[in-house]
């Protein structure tokens, strides 16, 4: 198999859920394909087993190194062998694996900060049993910004949902939606729309990015009648980023900010909360939705969703969103 980069990585995310059979099922899509070729770092073996149990035909390869991926690629998935703590069940948490679980995550940005790998695509975790052995994070983007820092870099995080030609961003992410006011700065507003600018610059090849931001209020605030935040926190951070040459432009009443005739008028939007940025993205493509984070020193995607503990095991598992996050890294490796 002749490839031309150096392979991505795929944290093996939390084991009761349905990543062996995701990550199985996208090589089944994915092997045959030369300019894709990825690794999991996990428990393969426990993973194949999974996979099987689910009636996926997907052999599981141990590697000893990350360039042996591109060999092994079209023969099965390489793993590079991070064992868990217990045996894994469909469907039943075990806190016992968190350690594990957390460890891929630090492997793969390990590996992207050091240049082996080209991109990390991060498996779903449960954050409640991650909880259990003291993770002190909101959840992988912050987590993965966390390890940047502590390796030396000078980042602005930002979360970017990308869906059916949308590109949503949550200003304020996974905090409760009576903290939003008080969370929500202009000084954020602008950085984070600066790092999306660059970032559809570079790695999205947008020339001429044209930035959409909401209001937080109904109706963008109607002037102060319902709030004053978008007069005084949203409306100068969209002079900011006007100052500094971005084309943005806002604030938008939310409501009417996603039918397609106002999509078609910029190449992302920010949103100042959560459910403001995602919904409109999962109601468009809620199979093949894919979560990126921007403002790193390396490209990182994600499907957009959960563990999916319910249906773990049944064979019934929808892998669109994390082949949409192995394209998409890809792509982004191309032009970056």
């Amino acid at each position: 198999m002749a490839m031309t980069r150096k392979s991505l990585v795929v944290s093996m995310g939390e084991p009761a859920g349905v990543a062996p059979e995701l990550t199985a099922l996208a090589w089944q899509t994915l092997h045959h394909l030369p300019e894709f070729c990825f690794a999991l770092i996990g428990d393969g073996a426990a993973y194949e087993s999974r996979a099987q149990a689910a009636g996926i035909d997907a052999p599981f390869i141990p590697i000893a190194q990350l360039d042996d991926a591109q060999h092994a690629f079209e023969s099965g998935v390489p793993y590079l062998n991070l064992p868990l703590a217990v045996p894994s069940l469909a469907g039943k948490l075990d806190a016992r694996n968190s350690l594990a679980v957390i460890r891929a995550v630090d492997r793969a940005v390990a590996h992207c900060l050091s240049g082996e790998a080209s991109a990390m695509i991060t498996n779903p975790i449960q954050k409640e049993t991650l909880y259990d052995v003291g993770f002190k994070h909101q959840g992988h983007t912050d987590y993965i910004a966390a390890l940047a820092r502590q390796a030396g870099h000078d980042i602005t995080e930002v979360m970017m949902l990308v869906g059916e030609g949308l590109r949503s961003v949550p200003v304020t992410v996974h905090i409760p939606l009576a903290d939003v006011p008080r969370a929500l700065t202009t000084e954020a507003i602008i950085a984070q729309g600066h790092v999306v600018a660059e970032s559809l610059r570079r790695s999205f090849g947008v020339a001429h990015p044209r930035i959409a931001v909401t209001g937080l209020n109904p109706h963008a605030g109607e002037n102060g009648a319902l709030g004053k935040e978008d007069q005084l926190i949203v409306a100068p951070a969209i002079a900011g980023l006007k100052a500094m040459g971005i084309n943005a432009f806002g604030p938008l009443p939310a409501d009417t900010a996603f039918h397609p005739e106002a999509r078609a008028t910029y190449d992302a939007i920010l949103c100042m909360y959560h459910d403001q940025a995602l919904i409109p993205v999962k109601t468009l493509d809620f199979h093949g939705g894919v979560n990126v984070t921007l403002g790193l020193p390396f490209i990182r995607t994600s499907p957009d969703h959960g563990t999916a503990l319910g249906i773990a095991g049944k064979g019934v598992a929808n892998p669109t969103s994390l082949i949409a996050a192995i394209k998409l890294a890809s792509s982004m490796v191309v032009r970056a």
